[in-house]
């Protein structure tokens, strides 16, 4: 095992698809000289040269569209849009073509595009760079939505998305990149089907997603101190849900908290409440409990946006209400 930091590992996952697949090269805004504005894809362009390291235009709907022309032509384009604000300037490209070619066609078109962008608040960027948008894209037939918390699914989810052959948008959660953690040796996809049970716990139930991750372990860490022992879900992936996983939890727990940092109106956190009652509503002994971003834009004072967004303390404050 290496331990590397998420940046890096994702960095490793970009160089074992380049060196696998020549169909395979990364576009983006400053992914090249630069490194990427995470500083994810330096020094690739030296290892790849600037055909398989593309810097772009200042237009989303221009090189995501690009990259579906890529994709249906036969290569394998892994685009990066900046960060997830940035991406609504290509929501038609993603919405009308991407998601939607391969059923427009009777299945006679693919659009094998893998899409990566930064998500998410806490680095005082205020309201312009700090969304957590990635439900709206889970509200999407026709692609496939991922969100890797852990060192390991941010290197892995990547390779997994080039082997599937219809779109793929992965959210990596910005305040993750100097995250560390310890990978096997050799980069290998991971299977993006199932929900992740990351703590065993008997009382309650709390499911989240990305940069939420680490809060609720945290939180669970906190409870169990005062005898609550709290079992936590990684989505992993926002589109197919693994609703199966949740509900094998909630029915030994009895009680959910869902914490998403996206606003709760129209919230990925409420489309998995509803799928919750819908199943496994008997299994349940108190409402099922939401930890989401206040309903404001995102704001730029350290202690206002602290406030705006899910804790800790927060997902502990709602776990007591339910005991």
């Amino acid at each position: 095992m290496t331990t590397v930091s998420y940046r890096e590992a994702i960095r490793d996952g970009l160089r074992t698809a380049l060196d696998a697949d020549e169909r395979v090269f990364l576009m983006g805004e400053d992914v090249g000289g630069y490194g990427g504005a995470f500083a994810v894809t330096l020094g690739l362009l030296d290892e790849y040269g600037p055909v398989r390291i593309r810097n772009t235009p200042l237009s989303e709907s221009a090189f995501v569209g690009a990259g579906i022309g890529a994709a249906i032509g036969g290569m394998r384009p892994i685009v990066e849009v900046m960060t997830i604000n940035f991406s609504l300037l290509a929501l038609d490209q993603v919405v009308n073509n991407a998601a939607a070619l391969r059923y427009m066609s009777g299945g006679q078109i693919g659009v094998p595009l893998v899409v990566r962008m930064a998500t998410g608040g806490g680095r005082q960027l205020a309201a312009q760079h700090a969304h957590s948008l990635e439900g709206w894209y889970a509200h999407v037939p026709g692609i496939k939505a991922l969100a890797p918390a852990t060192v390991e699914d941010a290197r892995g989810m990547l390779l997994a998305a080039l082997e599937d052959p219809d779109p793929v948008f992965i959210f990596e959660h910005a305040t993750l990149y100097p995250l560390e953690g310890e990978v096997e040796g050799t980069a290998r996809p991971v299977e993006i089907a199932h929900a992740a049970v990351r703590r065993e716990g008997r009382d309650v139930t709390l499911v989240t997603y990305g940069g939420s991750l680490g809060k609720c372990l945290e939180a669970a860490g906190e409870l169990a101190g005062g005898g609550v022992e709290a079992e936590v879900i990684d989505l992993r992936t926002l589109r197919p849900l693994d609703v199966d996983t949740v509900l094998a939890s909630v029915a030994k727990t009895h009680r959910v908290a869902i914490v998403d940092e996206g606003w709760k109106t129209g919230s990925l956190a409420g489309e998995v409440a509803a799928q919750i009652v819908e199943r496994g509503f008997d299994l349940l002994d108190w409402p099922v409990q939401r930890v989401c971003s206040a309903e404001v834009p995102v704001p730029y004072a350290k202690h206002l946006e602290d406030a705006a967004l899910p804790s800790a303390a927060r997902v502990v404050a709602a776990v007591k209400v339910m005991q």
